[in-house]
């Protein structure tokens, strides 16, 4: 798809703007490059602290369909491997990440971490609350894994966010 202009893939949008950053965390962060980092498009990045593996947890402050994501790495730091749960009760440890069944798995090549569109299986991304990211691997096996971009697309479900209701009267 097409990028259109305002961060736009075709009739998906960013929903960056959606992110509940304070409800959102990620483990095994270096604490030179945190999570918060990747989650805009500049200079800073993400990288791994103790080994390459990183689980990242994004809550969203509204039910939203997710249809694709898109990655800016280094091509031997980027990750290889990506395992992506929606709507855990709360961050998933890795020996969970490792063992339970993902709603979708990526093996990620190095010419798809330049920011082009990574389509998921949209029909099983409907209703999502808050989506996780385990990074089992990156491209070449260092230690370090690095994200200098994680931008997730698709829709706000139309529901009402609570936090706009004014009080009548």
């Amino acid at each position: 798809m097409a990028q259109a202009e305002g961060g736009k893939t075709g009739a998906f949008e960013s929903l960056a703007p959606y992110v509940e950053v304070r409800n959102s965390e990620c483990l095994n962060e270096s604490d030179d490059h945190p999570f918060a980092n990747c989650l805009e498009d500049g200079e800073s990045s993400l990288q791994s602290d103790c080994d390459e593996q990183l689980i990242l947890s994004l809550a969203f402050n509204q039910v939203v369909k997710v249809h694709s994501l898109k990655v800016k790495a280094p091509s031997s730091q980027g990750p290889k491997t990506v395992r992506i749960f929606k709507n855990q009760p709360r961050t998933l440890d890795f020996s969970q990440a490792e063992s339970m069944i993902s709603i979708q798995d990526l093996e990620l090549s190095g010419g798809q971490l330049d920011g082009k569109e990574i389509p998921l299986k949209y029909v099983k991304f409907q209703d999502v609350q808050n989506i996780q990211f385990f990074v089992k691997d990156n491209q070449t096996g260092d230690e370090v894994t690095r994200i200098d971009h994680l931008e997730i697309f698709g829709t706000p479900k139309q529901t009402t966010n609570m936090k706009d209701l004014k009080k009548a009267g």
